[in-house]
């Protein structure tokens, strides 16, 4: 049963691999996308490691996936002009595509498993300790100070992005709530008499 899955999940991946590169339609290739992700996911479980399986899940189905796919859906795009404007880069990209290929089969061709890497591949575990149970304990005990500086770090990248896409243009028009809090109801509207034939 478990090879059968592992074939399941390998074929899953390589299938919505290759059907969201090559599908015509792009919500077509975002739907692909997600059956690669969940046979990625699939494929972490039966590794052992439920944790980053899950978060593949809500991550990267639950969230990035969704969004591309709302993207997609929402925003008017003339695909026939894109794929008109790839059609030129395609030779190049084949060109980097098999160039990319013979360098994975020269380092797969020449590449030999160490003897201690098996005894290297997972991190020890404490006695009756599950897999995420164990990731908790060294991200929020060893690695403590160091995982709230990445976290940092992010806050201040997205700050930061903020910070240099806000631009404050004058033809667009804006709300000031102060504005409107602190005006004079006096001078907030005005009366006219307007004679018989004329206008404003």
């Amino acid at each position: 049963m478990m090879v059968f899955a592992f074939y399941l999940f390998t074929l899953g991946v390589i299938a919505g691999g290759l059907f969201t590169v090559v599908s015509r339609n792009p919500v077509h290739s975002v739907l692909w996308l997600i059956l690669a992700f969940l046979s990625s996911a699939g494929l972490f479980v039966m590794m052992g490691a439920e944790f980053v399986a899950m978060l593949l899940v809500i991550v990267y189905v639950g969230a990035v996936a969704v969004l591309f796919l709302f993207v997609v859906m929402m925003l008017d795009v003339d695909f026939a002009e894109l794929k008109a404007e790839m059609a030129k880069y395609l030779p190049l990209g084949l060109l980097i595509g098999l160039v990319i290929l013979m360098e994975l089969g020269m380092a797969f061709g020449a590449w030999e498993a160490s003897e201690v890497a098996a005894t290297q591949l997972s991190a020890p575990m404490p006695e009756g300790v599950e897999n995420t149970a164990a990731l908790g304990l060294v991200l929020y005990d060893q690695y403590f100070l160091l995982f709230q500086l990445a976290g940092l770090i992010l806050l201040v990248a997205m700050i930061g992005a903020i910070v240099l896409t806000l631009r404050h243009r004058k033809d667009v028009k804006r709300q000031d709530v102060l504005a409107q809090m602190y005006r004079d109801p006096a001078k907030a509207m005005e009366l006219r008499d307007v004679r018989p034939g004329q206008g404003l």
